[in-house]
């Protein structure tokens, strides 16, 4: 797949743009993987492409999921890079910890006009990589928000648990649970320990035109049921900007995604893949599989009218320009 390549040094972001074969003038921003021109991307490009849509991917790094003191300023540097590039819609779609990325980045610059975020939390908390050390292949870094801006730290929630004990309990909750990954408890606790402060909230209200959240009830990693929820509460009371659609499902656990996307990423055995991953997915996988369907049909829709809205304001922008100079020629 031909695309462009850019590094954080050069270009001040670390990405890939994958231009839809068709012309469109809907670039969508996403962050799904831990590398832009990884399998799981070029997947996440494929289905976006056949969508109508170009696509920017990013990451942190090369082959790199930590997130902490990530400048906010690389989404900033992406958007202007889909601008000048005849994007004239701009959408950011994230998951997990990207899925927060997207919230907070929306929050922040307005040209976004679509905001789609799986599974994410409703607060910014302390920075974590990943990799080695000590044996443990994720770890808290002490001082450090997810996200910076004017290389100022956002405010977050400070786990209660740090290095090495974060990946030990980590891995004891897994084990317990029967997920491949579970760090319910992580965030659990931590919440108990420290209540969020208003600060450490994510100010949704300020996002720009479309906000959809997506999460399940059986999420193992953290309550996004309950983050996405009190999303909508403070939707409820603040004015806002955005039009919220909000799906929550009982059953669906960590990939939330459309049934399309799941089956593209895993051609021959997604099902069976989810079932070893997430307990939920081996003991509820109709619902599972219902859940990711309805997504898609949801989904689907929301992209197509996202897409075709800007097309309807151009015209109407077209038919009031002639007829304005209709009425002074009369």
């Amino acid at each position: 797949m031909k695309h462009l390549h850019f590094d954080i040094e050069k270009d001040g972001f670390y990405g890939a743009y994958w231009k839809c074969k068709n012309k469109t003038d809907a670039g969508v921003i996403a962050m799904l993987g831990d590398d832009p021109e990884d399998y799981l991307a070029k997947k996440c490009v494929k289905w976006l492409n056949n969508l109508g849509f170009n696509v920017l991917t990013m990451s942190p790094g090369k082959k790199d999921y930590s997130h902490h003191n990530y400048p906010l300023e690389r989404i900033e540097k992406a958007i202007s890079f889909l601008k000048e590039n005849d994007n004239k819609k701009i959408g950011i779609i994230g998951a997990s910890t990207t899925g927060t990325l997207a919230l907070t980045s929306a929050s922040y610059f307005s040209d976004i006009s679509l905001t789609i975020a799986f599974t994410p939390s409703d607060f910014i908390w302390q920075g974590f990589a990943q990799g080695n050390k000590d044996g443990c292949k994720e770890w808290p870094i002490d001082g450090e928000s997810l996200f910076t801006y004017h290389n100022i730290p956002l405010p977050y929630m400070p786990f209660c648990y740090q290095h090495p004990e974060y990946w030990k309990i980590f891995k004891e909750e897994c084990k317990s649970t029967g997920n491949v990954a579970a760090s319910r408890r992580i965030f659990d606790d931590s919440e108990l320990a420290h209540p969020i402060k208003e600060e450490e909230f994510i100010k949704i209200e300020n996002i720009n035109g479309k906000l959809v959240l997506i999460g399940a009830m059986d999420d193992s990693l953290w309550n996004t049921a309950k983050y996405i929820r009190r999303m909508e509460n403070r939707l409820k009371n603040k004015p806002h900007k955005c039009q919220e659609e909000i799906f929550v499902y009982e059953y669906g656990t960590h990939y939330v995604f459309p049934q399309s996307l799941i089956k593209n990423i895993f051609p021959l055995c997604s099902t069976l893949l989810l079932k070893l991953m997430f307990k939920s997915a081996k003991e509820n996988s109709k619902e599972c599989k219902n859940t990711r369907i309805d997504i898609e049909y949801r989904l689907l829709n929301i992209l197509k009218d996202w897409k075709n809205a800007w097309n309807t304001i151009l015209y109407q922008s077209w038919c009031g320009l002639v007829i304005n100079l209709l009425l002074k020629n009369v």
